[in-house]
């Protein structure tokens, strides 16, 4: 009989984001076949401390008076020592005892302190195979500005933007100001390093800026302003294959918002009225190709592995790069396994194919 895989499934984490990783968890915690692998929870705390958690998905259940959270149970995980090692422990109080062997980690962390390389830092300094992208196209990926200007040197276009760091806000507003105000409006206002829409504002008059930047701010010290782009909001699923074979892309959703400003977070995980998705999107075959073969670009111009959801905005020019999320969304009904679904691959085959991926990248 086949030994099983023993999977570490990381998730929480300090940034805002810690409630939708939770989500994720549920998904994928509740997907993982258990014949093919042994799973060890650990939740990070919005505090940052590595916990021995239940593996029972309702008690990641969303809810919008209820946002699931990693509570801190007093157990500390303890990674290994050295790189030959890839044993874990758990501590609870004065005990210690082993959780085993581990061959993949799966962080299925968003944000900050999870998505942006740091977490997968720390995996490199273990020694630890993981699921997704490394430290430099995790790191490029969660920052808007340098994914931005990476894609564009691609040759791939995006949406005209200015960087606006906090202290140069504070020192100097009006000339700040001044220089935005050139930017026609409406303008949408952006934390550089946060996801799941968290920060966002739209801006349609200029009194409004100071605001939005403030609500930006809040999550990270620059912001984007970017221009309205006018299109179609779709996206593509990514995913790496095994060495020798090239990368794929799925069919597209689409984002229709009929009743509200943007997507924001709570259409994206609340429920709230005004946003259909669509998948597949109707795209005609040419555009699909098109759509998929930019997704790839922009996959690969961030040097990412793994999975990615690459988002564009199809204008009567032509297709317009916003965003690439090297860790999205990965509930059983997001838009990454969705996109996935409709293209033949299951969700749990999703999740074993993501693993045999990251496997198959450390021989």
């Amino acid at each position: 009989m086949t030994a099983k895989l023993v999977v570490a499934v990381l998730f929480g984490g300090r940034s805002s984001e810690h409630s939708i990783s939770c989500v994720t968890a549920r998904g994928v915690l509740g997907s993982m076949d258990r014949d093919r692998y042994d799973v060890i929870p650990i939740g990070i705390t919005r505090e940052g401390a590595f916990t021995l958690v239940t593996s029972d998905v309702d008690d990641y259940r969303l809810e919008a008076n209820a946002l699931p959270e990693v509570e801190d149970n007093g157990t500390r995980i303890q990674w290994p020592q050295s790189t030959p090692s890839r044993e874990l422990f758990v501590v609870e109080g004065d005990a210690k005892r082993s959780l085993g062997v581990v061959d993949i980690v799966f962080p299925i962390v968003h944000g900050p302190y999870g998505e942006d390389g740091t977490l997968q830092g720390m995996l490199d300094m273990c020694g630890l195979p993981y699921v997704g992208s490394g430290v430099l196209a995790s790191s490029l990926g969660m920052d808007k500005h340098f994914t931005k200007t990476i894609v564009e040197r691609s040759g791939i276009a995006v949406a005209p933007w200015r960087t606006i760091a906090r202290d140069e806000w504070h020192a100097k507003p009006k000339a700040v100001r001044a220089v935005l105000e050139q930017m026609a409006l409406p303008v949408f206002v952006k934390p550089s390093r946060a996801g799941s829409s968290v920060g966002v504002s739209k801006v349609s008059h200029w009194d409004e800026l100071s605001r939005a930047l403030d609500v930006a701010f809040a999550e990270d010290d620059r912001a984007l302003v970017e221009e309205t782009i006018v299109g179609r909001e779709v996206e593509c699923a990514v995913l790496q294959a095994r060495t020798g074979t090239p990368t794929r892309a799925s069919v597209a959703g689409e984002i229709v918002i009929t009743g509200r400003e943007f997507y924001d977070f709570e259409a994206k995980y609340l429920d709230a009225p005004g946003i259909e998705l669509l998948c597949p999107a109707p795209l005609s075959g040419p555009q699909l190709a098109e759509l998929q073969a930019l997704s790839i670009r922009a996959f690969e111009a961030i040097g990412a592995a793994g999975l990615a959801r690459v988002d564009f905005f199809l204008t009567e020019h032509g297709f317009v790069f916003n965003e690439i999320n090297t860790m999205p969304g990965f509930t059983p009904i997001s838009m990454f396994p969705r996109c996935w679904q409709e293209s033949g691959l299951s969700y749990r085959d999703l999740i074993d194919e993501l693993i045999s991926v990251a496997l198959d990248r450390q021989h």
